[in-house]
């Protein structure tokens, strides 16, 4: 791996703290203690200093390509945690940290993966963190940095410039994997890479005449800083664009929802992003009284990525928050993929633009749109310039057709080199080649995203990953619109898998819902009810039979750090007779 002599994000960081010391990059706030909220922001100047601060002190303990580990709670010591790893030449793995009494597997086989010369934490965690490390197999124990306990704000004159003589892997940081069904994989991002996917986003986000309106916004986040989408809008690309930054943690959203849509009519020009299941939350969970005098007029926008991106939940949002002054148009569906960065396309959404298509030809590979109300409802995105995609049969890795569904391909600076420490055998996805690729594509090399999609009417549609294609008595059934289907009635989380029974494959749907009545008979043809219409509502839209409805409590689905579903896991489960059944 050879070094580097500058890193974009970092020629920013100190570059805004020269031009504009004083103004606020990062605000932050903390509810654990008081629920009204605690604030704490870092100005531009704060931040470059603090950061050359942890940079010293962690290349006690490192060298150049070292990897850095970060296991801390959200808040601003992970963000200097993050970027004093990269100013120390240090590559940073950013991880979160386990909730006591849970498994110490992941972080375990991310030590091993990495072997990091240092771990970054606070005080707080740093009892727990050390006993990750000591159940960790690892030959030499990493020194454990506690962020809070440095003396960030020490002058040590400037010198002759922050990043003078210094030297920077080509690989920033690793994304790892949620590990939904596997040990989890390190992604290797570079610095170029970085920088090249945000300024795709800003292209795709803020072309259309909105780029001169955007000197002033505000980006408004409380995904996780592990996460590839919360760790590049909430730390990353405050940085690269100058916006200052209003971020809280992802509990301090669960709690109250209600946060997240305050931040979004407080900021100036919000700017924001979330999964999919959060719109939903946020609707249901937000009065017109936690809203009282304000205005979302002003929101830049809003991506929805991370997750497939569910007509019905846009459309949820946009009525619940209408009278607010929120728009259609703020809602921003997005596709990408960690192994591209984060970015690879969006769209503007509106009532009027939803797309359905047929179920049974999507079923054999085909689009054909139908009525309004009827078949799959899908979102479109623009097909964007840069990266480069394509819908490739995985077979011939040939260019599909319009309306053929293949395999989502991307090609850009954008896409990863592959993964961290992983064989020839286990990098198949990067580096794939096109045969006889049309004008103006090229060759390769092209990252196989393991996504489902077509192009139709030039519109870019995504169908659903590759591994939990549902295939029941020989037709391909996609477990998101089953799950769509059967969200409309229930409302909670549901996973849609199929599990082999006598050399066939039955459909199973484990749906979460919350008990109702407590006295036994009212519940029993309560739960008898939800199964009545979930079993009617599948066999019309999918044609379907279900091989067993299995309702549980809210909270019973196993799910990734980044909120997925884990379908491998409930297959799992279920063979197992591991759920708590509310129908039992």
């Amino acid at each position: 791996m050879m070094p580097i002599s500058q890193s974009p994000i970092l020629s920013m960081l100190h570059g805004r703290a020269s031009m504009r010391p004083n103004d606020i990059a990062f605000t932050f706030t903390d509810y654990v203690d008081d629920s009204a909220g605690v604030s704490v922001s870092v100005t531009w100047s704060q931040l470059s200093r603090r950061t050359m601060n942890v940079a010293r002190e962690i290349r006690l303990h490192g060298v150049v390509g070292d990897r850095a580990v970060i296991l801390a709670p959200q808040g601003l010591e992970y963000i200097l945690a993050f970027l004093g790893s990269m100013q120390a030449g240090l590559i940073a793995v950013p991880l979160p940290l386990p909730h006591r009494g849970s498994s110490h597997d992941r972080v375990s086989a991310v030590f091993a993966d990495t072997t990091p010369a240092v771990v970054l934490t606070t005080s707080a965690a740093a009892p727990d963190v050390g006993d990750y490390i000591d159940q960790s197999p690892l030959d030499v124990a990493p020194k454990i940095v506690e962020i809070d306990l440095l003396d960030l704000d020490a002058d040590h004159g400037s010198g002759s410039g922050p990043d003078a003589g210094a030297e920077f892997p080509t690989t920033a940081y690793l994304q790892y994997s949620s590990g939904s069904t596997r040990l989890p994989t390190g992604v290797m991002i570079s610095h170029r890479n970085l920088q090249a996917n945000f300024e795709q986003l800003m292209r795709c986000f803020f072309s259309e005449g909105q780029v001169q309106a955007t000197t002033n916004a505000t980006i408004v986040s409380w995904l996780p800083f592990y996460h590839d989408m919360g760790l590049v809008l909430g730390v990353c690309a405050p940085i690269l664009s100058g916006y200052s930054a209003v971020l809280t943690s992802p509990l301090a959203f669960l709690e109250k929802p209600s946060r997240w849509v305050r931040a979004l009519g407080e900021n100036p020009r919000a700017f924001s992003a979330a999964p999919n299941f959060a719109f939903d939350l946020a609707a249901r969970k937000t009065s017109d009284s936690d809203l009282a005098g304000l205005d979302l007029g002003g929101v830049v926008g809003i991506i929805n990525g991370a997750e497939r991106v569910e007509p019905a939940t846009l459309e949820r949002f946009a009525d619940r928050f209408a009278h607010f002054n929120f728009r259609d148009d703020m809602l921003r569906p997005s596709y990408g993929l960690a192994e591209a960065t984060v970015f690879v396309a969006t769209g503007t959404w509106s009532e009027s633009s939803e797309t359905y298509f047929d179920a049974d030809e999507l079923s054999a590979g085909r689009a054909k749109s139908c009525a309004r109300g009827s078949g799959s409802a899908l979102v479109k995105y623009q097909i964007p310039q840069s990266p480069m995609v394509r819908i490739v049969d995985g077979e011939t890795n040939r260019e599909c057709a319009s309306d053929v569904v293949g395999e989502i391909w991307v090609h850009g600076e954008n896409v990863a080199s592959g993964y961290w420490s992983r064989p020839p055998e286990e990098q198949g996805c990067f580096g794939a080649t096109l045969v006889d690729p049309s004008p103006g594509t090229v060759e390769g090399p092209w990252l196989k995203t393991g996504d489902l999609g077509f192009i139709s009417g030039g519109e870019l549609f995504v169908v659903g990953r590759i591994k939990d294609l549902l295939i029941i008595r020989g037709r391909n059934h996609y477990p998101e619109d089953i799950e769509a289907t059967v969200q409309q009635i229930t409302g909670g989380r549901v996973a849609a898998i199929s599990v082999p029974v006598n050399s066939t494959e039955k459909l199973v749907t484990v749906i979460e819902v919350k008990k109702r009545g407590d006295a036994g008979g009212e519940a029993v043809h309560w739960l008898s009810g939800v199964k009545s219409e979930v079993t009617s509502a599948i066999s019309n839209a999918h044609g379907l039979n279900v091989g067993d409805l299995v309702l549980v409590p809210p909270g019973s689905i196993p799910t990734t750090t980044s909120g997925k579903i884990r379908r491998a896991a409930c297959v799992e489960q279920y063979r197992q007779d591991e759920f708590a059944r509310l129908d039992a």
